[in-house]
């Protein structure tokens, strides 16, 4: 069940999941979501920011928890795919690919960050 872009969508569909675009920022006052961002080619993702510095992988692991827990997935379930030392990552969420991509649209969509 292979998913092109999606237009309006910070992730892409995948057999075993979903793979999330995001530009983390690292040393932030506090973690969170703070909405989209249209990257080069006209495709979405979140801005993502951690409390967390950028050395030795803490950021990384910073929003694999943090997204983990939003999504009240386990953190085995998450993991950085690509990007690891740079701003912009893919990451792999991996479950029933509806129920994640459905958990993400309604965080996303959400009012208020959870």
């Amino acid at each position: 069940m292979q998913d092109s872009h999606a237009v309006g969508r910070p992730f892409d569909v995948t057999p075993d999941g979903v793979r999330l675009r995001g530009r983390l920022t690292p040393g932030a006052s506090r973690t969170g979501l703070d909405g989209l961002i249209e990257l080069p080619g006209g495709r979405l993702a979140l801005r993502l920011r951690v409390q967390a510095p950028p050395v030795e992988g803490a950021a990384n692991a910073a929003v694999i928890a943090y997204l983990a827990k939003t999504l009240k997935l386990s953190k085995s379930s998450v993991r950085i795919a690509s990007g690891q030392s740079s701003r912009l990552k893919t990451i792999a969420i991996y479950g029933d690919s509806r129920d994640v991509a459905a958990r993400l649209t309604a965080w996303i969509e959400a009012p208020v960050d959870a």
